[in-house]
């Protein structure tokens, strides 16, 4: 009994009970759970920068191969687009199935047109050719700064080449990064045993805020995107597993703190650093990892992908609009553009909606003030579907470029090994 409650996994399930009945019955608490919250995952965003530099750095480095990195991105990217093109279809499929739109009463959702200003506003702003040029930092402690992934991916790619170029000379600055990325991972292992608090304090605010109420003039959509998040995660990652010989089902078992953190945080930010980690434990090497799962954190959400196709569905249906199939290839053309970048900005499920209902010119914008009540609600399974796609894509890669440990994935599967290989990843 001792060790299952030593176990964070239980503790975080725990503290997201208790965020439920807090919410419930303390609705004012619903402040102060969001600082807790948002203070436990200002902690864990503040060591992804490091994180990210060091581990793209000491990867390519030891690396000393562009040509194999170039080989990596390009992989992890083409992986991507194929992917979430594939999320967006069934996205599509499952929602003109089971219409979720269908004789929802607008009122009853009380939805209020004005809240969607900001977003709509943002939306117009948008320039998806100047996200592109983005990526390229013009000052990198800026960079550094604001956490921009993206900006310290390309820079940590450049500065990792460099140094691998600089041979025996370079040698002393690579033992000085793996001595300061230790540091930083045994911090990210120090902040992780507070991850109950977070996933108390997320939960408390969300139950708080919008109420369990919210959900009942939109549960046949709540219904429809986990379901379909589900069938995505069980159909079609866990094929893609079997294709390449790992098992889906030992993998969710060994992530399955992160899951649980996730679940209560609605943020898969929040177990970043502890995922790279955890998918250098499973077997792929520190380079593929540092690669592939920062890009993936804006280039491959699957879980948001499904949620923005079927919510343009879904309003489409609210009011009536029957979509020809032409309008619908049109928004998986769309999306496959719009979807990407939506990780990192608050709020910015609803920005690239706005974007992609403004693009598309058929459904109303200040429609999607329907969806501002129930919206936090679906982010969960957002956030864990992003997470498991970005964690099997990562083990993709690293098979297909003969980059993962075999032997490091028996003892992560192994059940007498397992824990031991878990328990190490957080102390």
């Amino acid at each position: 009994m001792k060790r299952v409650v030593s176990h964070l996994t239980f503790q975080v399930l725990v503290a997201i009970v208790i965020g439920v009945l807090v919410g419930m019955n303390f609705p004012a608490f619903a402040p102060t759970a969001k600082l807790i919250s948002q203070t436990f995952i200002n902690m864990i965003s503040m060591l992804i920068a490091p994180i990210i530099f060091f581990t793209i750095v000491l990867g390519i480095a030891q690396m000393g191969d562009m040509k194999k990195v170039g080989r990596v991105g390009g992989k992890a990217l083409l992986y991507f687009e194929l992917i979430t093109t594939l999320a967006i279809i069934i996205g599509l499929l499952v929602a003109n199935i089971f219409k979720p739109g269908k004789g929802v009463d607008v009122a009853a959702t009380h939805a209020d047109p004005s809240k969607i200003q900001t977003y709509q506003e943002s939306a117009s702003e948008m320039n998806w050719l100047e996200f592109f040029a983005h990526i390229v930092p013009k000052n990198i402690f800026e960079s550094f700064a604001k956490g921009d992934i993206l900006q310290i991916l390309f820079f940590a790619v450049l500065f990792g080449f460099a140094l691998s170029r600089m041979g025996s000379t370079g040698s002393s600055l690579i033992v000085t990064f793996e001595k300061l990325s230790q540091v930083i991972f045994n911090i990210m292992k120090m902040i992780m045993k507070l991850a109950p608090f977070g996933a108390f304090g997320g939960m408390a605010f969300t139950i708080g805020t919008y109420g369990l109420s919210t959900l009942y003039p939109l549960g046949k959509l709540m219904i429809a995107v986990y379901m379909t998040m589900a069938l995505f995660i069980f159909v079609v990652l866990n094929l893609i597993c079997y294709l390449y010989k790992f098992s889906l089902w030992q993998f969710l078992k060994f992530i399955r703190q992160e899951i649980v953190i996730v679940l209560g945080t609605s943020s898969s930010e929040s177990v970043l650093p502890s995922m790279m980690l955890k998918l250098e434990k499973f077997g792929c090497s520190k380079s593929v990892v540092g690669l592939v799962v920062p890009t993936g954190y804006s280039f491959n959400l699957d879980g948001t992908s499904i949620y923005l196709s079927m919510s343009v569905i879904f309003l489409s249906q609210v009011f009536n609009i029957d979509l020809s199939i032409g309008q619908q290839i049109t928004i998986i053309g769309v999306l496959m553009v719009t979807s990407k970048g939506a990780a990192g900005v608050t709020g910015s499920g609803f920005i690239v909606l706005a974007s992609t209902l403004t693009a598309l010119k058929v459904v109303p914008i200040e429609s999607i003030a329907i969806l501002l009540g129930v919206d936090r609600f679906m982010s969960e399974a957002r956030a864990i579907t992003n997470l498991i796609g970005n964690g099997v894509a990562s083990v993709v890669i690293a098979k297909s470029e003969k980059e993962f440990d075999q032997d490091a994935y028996k003892r992560a599967i192994n059940p007498k090994t397992a824990d031991d290989v878990i328990k190490s990843s957080y102390e």
